[in-house]
C-alpha cells in the first residue's frame, strides 16, 4: 500500500510516536502489548519512501532492547512475517478499517514467540558446534587458544589478517593455523582476489541453515 502524506504531518506522527515509545505515563501497557502497537503506528505512518518494513522491525527489537527485555538485539521478526506476509498486512488494515486491535496484538506476539524458539535453537546450535570445535582443535593441535576459537565464530569467515591481530602472531604462523585446520576440514579455504577467505564450515552451516528457513527478506 502507498501512503502520501506531508512532510509536515509526518513529523508531527513520528513526535507523536516518540513520546509513546519513551512516556510510559502516556500510556502504560506490557512491552510486548506496547511494541505491537508500536509496530503498527510505524508501519501506518510509513515515514520513509523504502525500506519501512525493515526499519519498523529494527524498531521491534531495539525497543525490547530498551525495555529490558533483550540483552542485546538478536530477536528479529523477518522470518515469521514475511512466511506469513497476507495475515500480516491483513491484520494491519483490518485495525486500519475495523479497530482490530486485539487480532493484530496476538499476531504480533505469536510472532515473539515462534522468533524466540527459532532464535534459542541457533544459539545452541552455535553453541554446540563451538564446543566441539574447540574441544578438535585442543586435542589435535599444539597452537589451540581460545582466542583462535573466538577469532573462528566471531564471524562464518576468517582472515589472514584476523588471525594476525587476534592473537598477536606472524602472517606467516597465522597462514600456517588457518592452513591446517583447513586442510583438516574445519575451515574451507576460498581464494578472493588476491587474498584468501577461511569459512567456518559448522558456523557456515548453521547460518545457512537459518538463511534457507527465513527465506528471502
Amino acid at each position: 500500500m502507498t501512503f502520501f502524506q506531508d512532510e509536515a504531518t509526518i513529523v508531527a506522527l513520528m513526535h507523536d510516536l516518540e513520546r509513546f515509545i519513551n512516556d510510559p505515563e502516556f500510556f502504560d501497557a506490557d512491552p510486548l502489548i506496547k511494541m505491537a502497537l508500536i509496530h503498527h503506528q510505524f508501519e501506518s505512518i510509513h515515514p520513509f519512501y523504502d525500506g519501512n518494513g525493515r526499519t519498523g522491525r529494527i524498531v521491534n527489537v531495539l525497543y525490547l532492547v530498551k525495555e529490558g527485555l533483550l540483552e542485546i538485539p538478536v530477536l528479529y521478526l523477518s522470518r515469521h512475517i514475511v512466511q506469513t506476509k497476507p495475515e500480516y498486512y491483513r491484520l494491519l488494515q483490518a485495525v486500519r478499517e475495523h479497530d482490530a486491535w486485539e487480532e493484530w496484538v496476538i499476531y504480533m506476539l505469536r510472532a515473539i514467540e515462534v522468533t524466540a524458539r527459532d532464535t534459542i535453537e541457533t544459539i545452541h546450535a552455535i553453541s554446540e558446534a563451538l564446543q566441539q570445535t574447540k574441544h578438535r582443535i585442543r586435542a589435535e593441535y599444539k597452537f589451540y587458544s581460545q582466542d583462535l576459537i573466538n577469532n573462528l565464530f566471531t564471524h562464518p569467515y576468517t582472515k589472514i589478517e584476523f588471525v594476525q591481530q587476534d592473537l598477536k602472531v606472524s602472517r606467516l604462523t597465522a597462514t600456517k593455523y588457518l592452513d591446517a585446520l583447513a586442510e583438516d576440514g574445519i575451515l574451507e579455504k576460498q581464494k578472493r582476489g588476491r587474498g584468501n577467505y577461511y569459512i567456518n564450515r559448522a558456523l557456515h552451516a548453521i547460518l545457512t541453515r537459518d538463511s534457507m528457513r527465513r527465506g528471502s527478506e
